[in-house]
């Protein structure tokens, strides 16, 4: 299964991918995020594992995330016209989720974000049902994007919203 969403943040590019770089703002942004860890390595650099642990309501999940690529490693004084590539894999029982992120100056406060997004399933049943469950994918990842979004122009915590 597979879809691409965007978003433009009203910040400078850089500030946008420091932002997102940083685990210590994961929680912040991210619903349902009890523990983010870099198992090796500092978070966002290119080869770092981090354990993962979300909950839904009762149930909670465990994953691997491996970043897989961060270009240009160092964010600071990255070139105006170059775009910023971020992209991860996360792995837990019966899932592998891969995301191209891209992100684009589309003026000099306002950054593009681009997702794309692949997940493969290995269960039966979510195979049969993924086909189905393609719209709810993606409307969490555009969560995830308008959360950061909120996060990173006003401050706002997930983990203090009332909905």
């Amino acid at each position: 299964m597979k879809y691409t969403v965007s978003i433009e943040i009203d910040l400078p590019r850089e500030r946008v991918v420091q932002l997102l770089a940083d685990s210590a703002h994961v929680p912040k942004w991210v619903r349902g995020v009890v523990l983010h860890e870099p198992l090796n390595g500092p978070h966002g650099q290119a080869g770092t594992r981090s354990r993962v642990v979300m909950r839904t309501g009762q149930q909670e999940m465990e994953a691997i995330e491996t970043i897989t690529r961060r270009e240009p490693a160092d964010l600071h004084g990255i070139p105006k016209d170059s775009v910023v590539h971020y992209e991860r894999e996360i792995v837990a029982e019966g899932m592998w989720n891969g995301a191209r992120e891209r992100f684009t100056e589309t003026g000099p406060e306002t950054t593009l974000w681009v997702s794309e997004n692949e997940y493969r399933f290995s269960g039966l049943l979510m195979r049969l049902l993924a086909p189905f469950m393609r719209g709810v994918f993606r409307k969490q990842s555009q969560q995830h994007m308008r959360d950061f979004k909120a996060f990173a122009e006003q401050g706002t915590d997930v983990r203090e919203a009332k909905d």
